[in-house]
């Protein structure tokens, strides 16, 4: 595969991972509300989900993928209703200085990484992207090797859509040195994660 090739598809990458939507939202919300560490889990999440979308291309079975609508349902509301409690436990938190805030354990990390792959793997338009675009990147066949650039690339233009996310995130974050300042973000972020599982549910 050449570069130009490779350059075009991270140039549309690009403009689909870092466009607005309930992926991003819920990365800057994580980031305010529970640090770094919780906002880049989710977004390890959502990659994790694309790279499995990705290979199931690979072996020729993204149109099986497109037509999984009993599972991709069951993960895209499920992972909504997740989002949604999240922020509902957001909106009611106590207030709490950063600072002062336990980081997030394991086993919360663990819980945020695995929404971020289920409502990605339940993205009715994530079958439909790589059937739209990977036939003009790669031909007829996807071979081991052309799957490595593209993963290589995907990871590369992720790491700096979410990374810029969390960084700006995390800026915001450092703002929060009252409790009544932390109680309206809270709130705020709490709203947003609602509003991006309500968003995911009501997506076509």
């Amino acid at each position: 595969m050449d570069t130009a090739t490779l350059l075009a598809f991270a140039a549309a990458f690009f403009v689909f991972a870092a466009s607005p939507g309930p992926d991003n939202m819920t990365i800057v919300a994580r980031t305010i509300s529970g640090g770094a560490a919780s906002g880049i889990a989710y977004g390890a999440g959502t990659v994790a989900g694309i790279l499995i979308f990705l290979v199931l291309a690979a072996c020729g079975l993204s149109v099986v993928a497109a037509k999984m609508a009993v599972v991709m349902a069951v993960l895209r509301y499920g992972g909504a209703a997740y989002l949604i409690w999240m922020g509902v436990r957001l909106w009611t938190a106590a207030p709490i200085v950063p600072d002062l805030q336990p980081l997030s354990g394991r086993r919360g990390l663990l819980a945020t990484f695995a929404t971020g792959v289920a409502l990605n793997l339940g993205n009715p338009k994530m079958p439909l992207f790589y059937l739209a675009l990977l036939p003009n990147v790669v031909g007829a066949s996807l071979d081991a090797e052309r799957l490595g650039a593209l993963m290589l690339v995907i990871l590369a233009v992720e790491t700096v859509v979410i990374g810029g996310h969390v960084v700006l995130a995390g800026r915001a974050r450092k703002l929060l040195r009252t409790p009544k300042v932390v109680r309206r973000v809270n709130r705020a972020a709490g709203g947003v994660m609602v509003g991006a599982g309500v968003a995911v549910v009501a997506a076509r």
